[in-house]
């Protein structure tokens, strides 16, 4: 689920880790160096309910193989990392895979998805006291580009990566990217040219913390986002959260005249949750605005914006992201946590969401809503200790005037995840 009960602005990068650590810490290459693994099982079946649509539906395993080196002593440290990705398709071959939202395993020329796929990346690196400047695969976690890793296997980049933390609070993130590898496939070719981006996040106290960032993707868009963050604790186990998020865009003219649309788009979301025990309440406010829908995502040569499948840091973003254009969206949610009743591991979160107002070809008022529901368990202990189980289900509806901007459909998720360190 690609929404944030509160935003956790912080310099995750690349490889998904911090570099908390600074150069006068280090203890060399190989002594600070670590070896993760994750076995991921994960399947998708999305029926959708618009006339002439096809179920579509993937299955997979998948091995994800991270390797992170130290860095060598001394005022300039040196290291390299190693990221190696496998995948075996157990079912959803012809026919059933090719939804762009599940793209599990690429389809050929012929229409049949791959029956494996492997693929391999690697960067080197610099550090100087708190920054760390790398070049190579990058799996960025930032609310202007962020690489999908909610599939089967991760989106990657290829690029220059800065982050600086030398400031207690303040963390800063540029770079400039001049590839992108689909996640159903070991290609970089997707058509992206270059992607530049800077910002930066600061926690001003325990309360309150705020990020800024922009991007442009050549030939594509400019993109601007900004978030803030406060925290209200109340009794012991009590407390209130306020979330926004936003975004401002406007897209290359080229690139919106291919999708026949208009070039600007401002979204943003509001979220207040309330924390009692285990229980958490929430309800939130989406408004998108302009002469588009926002846009992101995707791949250039399939259409596609280019800057990272989940670069939507926004409330009301389930199944449905609620962003067609001018629409505004209303939800509620709640969330259980089984640990105050004996059961350390397992929660429950539901959420409805009722979107109006989308302009489309055929209305000025298109509607949608989805109910989404996800139960996960994570085992606390023993030789599966992390072992993750999690099954989502979501009902959404469309309006037959907003069929050009969403589908109706069920969808079911189902995920087993195991991580677990080799050294």
């Amino acid at each position: 689920m690609k929404k944030k009960l509160s935003l956790i602005i912080s310099g995750v990068l690349i490889s998904g880790s911090a570099f908390a650590a600074g150069q006068a810490d280090s203890k060399g290459l190989v002594e600070d160096s670590h070896m993760d693994v994750l076995l991921r099982n994960a399947y998708i079946n999305r029926d959708y309910k618009t006339p002439d649509t096809e179920t579509k539906a993937e299955w997979g395993q998948g091995m994800i193989l991270d390797f992170q080196s130290g860095f060598t002593q001394g005022t300039v440290g040196f290291g390299a990392d190693g990221l190696l990705q496998y995948a075996v398709r157990l079912d959803g071959g012809r026919g059933r895979s090719g939804a762009g939202g599940i793209d599990f395993f690429h389809q050929d020329n012929d229409g049949k998805a791959k029956s494996d796929l492997f693929k391999a990346g690697g960067r080197v690196k610099m550090r100087v006291s708190n920054t760390v400047l790398s070049w190579g695969t990058q799996r960025p976690v930032l609310p202007i580009l962020y690489a999908d890793d909610s599939r089967l296997l991760n989106e990657t980049y290829t690029g220059l990566f800065l982050n600086s933390q030398e400031l207690d609070g303040l963390d800063v993130n540029a770079g400039y990217f001049t590839a992108e590898q689909q996640k159903s496939d070991d290609s970089h070719d997707t058509g992206l040219k270059s992607l530049t981006f800077g910002g930066a996040s600061y926690k001003f106290n325990d309360y309150l913390s705020a990020a800024f960032y922009a991007s442009d993707v050549e030939d594509t868009l400019n993109k601007q986002y900004l978030g803030m963050t406060y925290t209200q604790p109340f009794a012991t186990g009590q407390q209130m959260i306020l979330d926004f998020n936003g975004y401002n865009s406007r897209l290359d003219k080229q690139f919106a005249n291919s999708l026949d649309t208009g070039r600007d788009n401002t979204i943003w979301s509001l979220a207040a949750s309330y924390i009692y025990d285990i229980h958490t309440f929430k309800v939130a406010y989406q408004q998108s605005s302009g002469s588009t829908g926002y846009n992101y995502g995707g791949y250039r040569n399939q259409g596609g914006v280019g800057d990272g499948g989940n670069t939507i840091w926004l409330s009301n973003s389930y199944w449905s992201d609620f962003n067609g254009e001018d629409e505004r969206s209303w939800q509620v949610a709640y969330s259980l946590d089984f640990a105050g009743l004996g059961m350390p591991g397992l929660t429950y979160d539901t959420a409805y969401v009722y979107g109006d107002n989308i302009k489309t070809s055929a209305t000025s008022n298109g509607k949608e809503h989805e109910w989404f529901n996800q139960l996960q368990y994570k085992v606390q202990d023993g030789p599966a200790k992390d072992l993750k189980f999690k099954v989502r289900y979501s009902v959404l509806r469309v309006s037959a005037d907003a069929s050009d901007y969403n589908r109706s459909g069920n969808e079911i998720r189902v995920y087993v995840d195991y991580p677990f360190n080799i050294f």
